[in-house]
Formats: structure tokens, sequence, C-alpha cells
């Protein structure tokens, strides 16, 4: 090794370690609201050595309902992280009446991904899963359609095909909660899959499945909502990402957005403005996800930066 190349290769080494994250954990909280909560988990974090990177709060006045979202580096921490959540829900979580989950940031996700037959959410999935900007693993994909296998292949992730039916409807559903259960997955992300998921699915991974949907739903029902909207005269297109309920399309919404619709745009450009802004939302969402800022109350979300 040259002399140059020897400090290119040290240099880079060096910068990829700085650039490393630290671990750190992240706790969400729920609970009625009352005075002094942030001081004492604040305080719990301080006493025990942590560096608090990350804070946020918000109260809903209606309900007189907390929310909080607390991060520190674990460098130093005093508390093993064995011992961080049964510490927490001691000294604070039972005092508050608080709900709270407890995340590592070192932890790196088992994501599943379900498609069908349309091209580009998956296709940005699986682009930002390759650059290393999502750091997750992807075990599996599952599919009503063999269209993707080739894709699959390429990014080397197993396919499964399930084809479904209304006879085989429920048969199939449980061989998929099967195999996502043997591989250990954490969330599944619906890519465009047109498939109904029944209860016992969502049952199986409760406010762990996110789905996309354009805005033309409901107003726009039908096999051409497109065309329904253009003929309507529509001023905009939108999309919304949300957690999968066994009421359709009625779960806690993460993330919506809109683009603007011109008399000038034909239905083509409607529907790649749709699918733009689809899969734009999506990734939204999982970011959301992925970063623990999520939290649920009442099929509301409570989304933090």
């Amino acid at each position: 090794m040259s002399v140059g190349h020897h400090f290119w290769y040290i240099y880079n080494r060096q910068s990829s370690i700085m650039k490393k994250k630290k671990n750190t954990a992240i706790i969400l909280i729920s609970c009625p609201d009352q005075k002094g909560i942030v001081h004492k988990v604040c305080d719990f974090v301080l006493n025990n050595n942590g560096n608090i990177i990350g804070l946020a709060q918000h109260v809903d006045r209606e309900d007189q309902h907390f929310f909080m979202r607390i991060e520190w580096e674990l460098e130093g921490f005093s508390i093993p992280d064995e011992k961080i959540g049964e510490f927490f829900d001691t000294l604070i979580a039972k005092k508050y009446g608080m709900n709270w989950a407890l995340h590592f940031s070192n932890t790196k996700p088992r994501v599943a991904l379900f498609v069908s037959k349309y091209a580009h959410c998956i296709h940005d999935i699986l682009s930002r899963y390759e650059s290393s900007e999502w750091d997750i693993e992807i075990p599996l994909i599952i599919s009503n359609h063999e269209k993707f296998r080739p894709l699959a292949e390429r990014h080397d992730i197993p396919y499964h095909y399930f084809p479904i039916n209304r006879e085989n409807k429920k048969e199939q559903e449980q061989k998929e909660i099967e195999l996502l259960k043997s591989e250990e997955v954490d969330f599944v992300i619906l890519a465009r899959y047109m498939q109904i998921l029944s209860g016992q699915m969502t049952e199986a991974f409760p406010m762990q499945i996110i789905n996309i949907h354009h805005s033309s739903l409901p107003a726009f029902a039908g096999a051409n909502p497109y065309k329904a909207a253009y003929l309507r005269g529509v001023k905009f297109m939108g999309a919304t990402a949300h957690y999968v309920t066994e009421d359709l399309d009625e779960g806690p919404i993460i993330a919506q957005d809109v683009v603007s619709i011109s008399h000038r745009d034909n239905i083509n450009e409607m529907k790649r403005k749709g699918r733009n802004i689809e899969k734009i939302v999506l990734a939204d969402a999982i970011w959301s996800h992925l970063n623990h800022k999520v939290l649920i109350y009442k099929n509301r979300t409570v989304v933090f930066d």
C-alpha cells in the first residue's frame, strides 16, 4: 500500500468511526397530565449520568393528557441497558400512571414488505434501504403476485408468493403470520399492497403495520379514482400514511401531504403526481416510526419532530 493510499485508508476509517452514531435510549411516555413529570424524567436520566440529546413534550388540553419523548446517550450511563426499563417503571412510571415504551437506537428493526403490482413505493423503499438511509433489515417480501420476484432477487431478499382469493384468504393470511413470526419481523410496510387485511393480521401486529392510500379515497372510490377526480376538477392530490386496523383506512394517521393540481394536468400527470406524493408520505411515516417519534392515543397520533 502506497503512503497516499495508506493515509486515505486511515482518514476514511476514522471518518467512518466518527460518523457512527452513539447508542442512545429513547423512552416514549403517555399519561394523565400532572405537575413535575418533565422534571422527574429528566432527573432520572441526569442523576444516572445520562446526556440528554432530545426532549419533546405535548399536552392534549381537552383530555388533559401528557405525551413525551426523551432520548439520551448511553455511554457512561450508570444503569445497565437491560435494567433501565425496570428502574424507570419502579421509580417513575408507576407513580404517574404512565404508558411507556423503551427503545435503543442500535437495535436494527426487521421489516417485512407487502406489495402487489404498483412499483413506485417498493422501488423507493428499496432505494432508501440499499443506500443505508434507513438502518433496517428486510428479511422478506410478501406478494399476491409474482411481478416483483426479480426485483427481490436483485436485492437478495427472499420473496414469498401468496395468491389470495375469497376462498383461501384466511388460510393464506395465517401462513403469512406464521412466516412473519418465524422471521421475527418487527413491523410491516404495505407498499401499495392491494389486499384488505383481516382482523387476524392486525391483531398479530397491532399498530405495527403501515399503509398508504391516496386522497381520492373515499370521495372518489371505484376502479378509476383518478379519472373520477379529473372529471370533478380537483385542485390537489394527496396521500395518507397510517397504521392499519381492521377498519379499512381508519387507523391512526402518521403523515399526510398534498400536491397542487392544475387544469393543465391530464389524468396521466395526476397519476404521476399522486404516485410521487404517495412514496414521499409513506417514507416520512416510516422514518417517524423507525425513530420512535410516534405516540398513539385514541386513534390519533402525536408525531414529534
